[in-house]
């Protein structure tokens, strides 16, 4: 199974693949998607594209997401909402399966602590893979997400048999 973790934004969305072989996650690729130069609408198209190359290049056959937390700011929360529209877009379009985590599960299952910081997960990310060096913030949530669907998915595929 190959997982492709998201970790969307408006500005700088990040990206993760892994591929669990034997119930162990081997890292694939990591990055982000920097749109943040271009007007709304473009970086949504930019987006959408950048999503349906990762999707196409890598054959995911699930997609992981984090979920919004609450925002205070309401056009934030407006503005996420539709980049994560969009990568959910790319992702149903290819028939692919789309799970949802929230940041709290995300770090609780990399870092074993709901509230851990962001150079916690990437110190982790990095220990997990056996990266030679840190990811960037942005890829380092999205592989963590992939990595809790992993986690999820193993342990659900254990307790079936």
């Amino acid at each position: 199974m190959k997982i492709l973790g998201v970790d969307p934004a408006f500005r700088t969305t990040g990206f993760g693949v892994v591929e669990m072989r034997r119930f162990t996650a081997h890292y694939v690729v990591s990055g982000s998607i920097k749109v943040a130069q271009l007007a709304d609408g473009e970086r949504l198209v930019k987006l959408y594209e950048a999503m349906q190359t990762l999707i196409q290049q890598f054959q995911p056959t699930v997609v992981a997401i984090e979920s919004p937390f609450i925002y205070k700011n309401p056009q934030t929360a407006i503005k996420l909402g539709m980049a994560r529209g969009v990568i959910m877009l790319a992702a149903a379009s290819h028939q692919l399966a789309i799970a949802e985590y929230t940041p709290t599960q995300i770090k609780s299952a990399v870092v074993g602590k709901g509230h851990a910081t962001k150079a916690q997960v990437q110190y982790m990310i990095s220990q997990l893979l056996g990266l030679s060096e840190s990811p960037s913030e942005d890829a380092a949530d999205a592989l963590a997400c992939a990595l809790t669907h992993a986690k999820i998915a193993t342990f659900t595929t254990k307790v079936s048999r």
